[in-house]
């Protein structure tokens, strides 16, 4: 059959589109449960910062380890219940960073003293004056704590031990590491703390609050 030419060009004209449609037609759905495509990178979740760390108060002596700054910040195990080799020695600024993290700086300059000179002169009393009870004990491969003075006396001579007077003995003041949990003497034979006496914390009763080898 032959076609006249006013009716052959609109069907020249048409035929691609049929061939289109076709095509679309018999092209295969995608299955149901297939895989959306890879997320970039970018779209996935953005990071946000840890949330502030907030330093506890000096009527807090068991409070959790803080880091302190990283420039002075020991190793994550320091702590009063960390071993005794755990942590680093202080920087030489030891006034300023304990007037800036835990208050008056020489209530912790007169107490260290005190310790000092009653280990070194074997004055049991008064170290024991020194202590905050219960105290915490981790010396001769024991620990456990101290409730009262009359123990710590009874008791001298394994909670005192060689190492732990040593190391109290050979620290300067000027040296000690000290963080939100306190004042640290040696690499962590002896921990010193302040006790808050009043809501505002304008006065503190500074002690040592854990003692270990």
């Amino acid at each position: 059959m032959r076609l006249s030419r006013s009716f052959t060009l609109p069907l020249l004209l048409a035929t691609p589109f049929w061939l289109v449609a076709c095509s679309q037609a018999d092209a295969p759905a995608a299955p149901a449960d297939a895989a959306p495509p890879p997320m970039s990178a970018a779209a996935g979740p953005s990071e946000t910062p840890d949330d502030p760390i907030v330093a506890p108060s000096p009527n807090e002596p068991t409070a959790p380890f803080v880091p302190a700054d990283a420039a002075q910040a020991p190793p994550a195990e320091s702590g009063p219940n960390a071993p005794a080799d755990a942590a680093a020695p202080g920087t030489g600024d030891a006034r300023g960073r304990i007037e800036r993290v835990l208050g008056d700086a020489d209530q912790y300059e007169t107490v260290f003293k005190a310790l000092q000179q009653g280990v070194a002169g074997d004055d049991r009393a008064a170290v024991a004056a020194l202590m905050r009870y219960p105290l915490r004990v981790d010396t001769g491969g024991s620990k456990r704590e101290v409730p009262d003075a009359a123990t710590f006396q009874r008791e001298y001579e394994r909670i005192i031990t060689a190492p732990v007077a040593r190391a109290i003995s050979a620290q300067s003041f000027d040296t000690v590491f000290a963080n939100q949990q306190g004042v640290m003497i040696g690499n962590g034979q002896a921990w010193l703390n302040g006790t808050c006496l009043d809501k505002a914390c304008s006065r503190t009763d500074v002690k040592v609050v854990a003692l270990q080898e």
